[in-house]
């Protein structure tokens, strides 16, 4: 039986960012396959996070484009020019991109349970259908907790459950409406250490599951274990690729190589 995922894919075709006079994106491009997982590395301020956000609309781009199985992102053409979408078909768009960030962004007042199903009963589907059924929505969402190790904690609100578990939350929650492709902005930089793992855990898990996956992270071994590419950016632009044994063992440009000698012990032979 053919298990290849079918859905997914991410083109990110010359995309420019600049906030200000300063510009974050010069010009990135990147492809991430069906079912991929690609994990971008690099130092703080080189364009990360706001290349992940650009994914999914949060950040218009100023130049460039990005498209999810052959659809553009946030724009259509129109008299051979790009549009912007109205805002309803934006947030339609982004039923299918989950994204994971890195302060949780639980509502307060809903129990664990309440924020993973609310999204599938308020949300439409791009075709304008909507998501689930409130019945339908509580027990996926009841067996997204589980997946995530929390079903325990189904009516615990989030001032009740730790950093790690708000975060396995918000990953079940991102994971409600079925989503193409999940992004995550640094999930573990906000969690104390001894937390790291069980979200990492998580993580790890779904990086077998067929979804597309883009993660921005710090944590190097993490990186290695679960990518299939590994995306390092500087100043805005995509210095290498690769995979994970490539990169961390083997980095072809002196820049790679200068950042992962300060990051990774035993340090490489530069």
């Amino acid at each position: 039986m053919n298990t290849t995922p079918t859905r997914g894919q991410v083109e990110i075709t010359a995309v420019r960012k600049s906030f200000g006079g300063t510009e974050v994106l010069k010009g990135v491009s990147l492809t991430v396959p069906p079912g991929g997982v690609a994990v971008i590395v690099g130092p703080s301020g080189s364009g990360k996070s706001t290349l992940l956000r650009t994914i999914n609309h949060l950040e218009k781009v100023d130049g460039g484009y990005i498209t999810i199985d052959g659809q553009l992102v946030g724009y259509e053409v129109r008299g051979n020019k790009l549009h912007e979408l109205r805002e309803k078909d934006i947030l339609k768009q982004r039923t299918d991109i989950g994204m994971v960030f890195q302060n949780f962004n639980l509502f307060p007042h809903l129990t664990a349970l309440e924020n993973v199903a609310e999204a599938p009963v308020v949300a439409l589907r791009p075709d304008g259908r909507q998501r689930r059924s409130k019945a339908e929505a509580r027990e996926r969402a009841l067996e997204l907790l589980d997946r995530v190790g929390l079903k325990d904690r189904a009516h615990a609100y989030p001032r009740q459950l730790s950093g790690g578990q708000q975060q396995r939350v918000a990953i079940a929650r991102a994971l409600a409406l079925d989503p193409k492709i999940l992004l995550f902005d640094e999930p573990t930089s906000a969690l104390d250490p001894e937390l790291v793992n069980e979200v990492l855990d998580v993580i790890r898990e779904l990086a077998t599951s067929g979804t597309t996956l883009i993660i921005v992270t710090h944590e190097m071994g993490f990186a290695r274990d679960v990518a299939d590419t590994v995306v390092f950016m500087d100043q805005g632009q995509i210095v290498e690729q690769g995979r994970p044994e490539e990169i961390f063992s083997n980095p072809r440009e002196p820049r790679t190589r200068t950042f992962f000698s300060k990051v990774i012990e035993p340090a490489f032979n530069i």
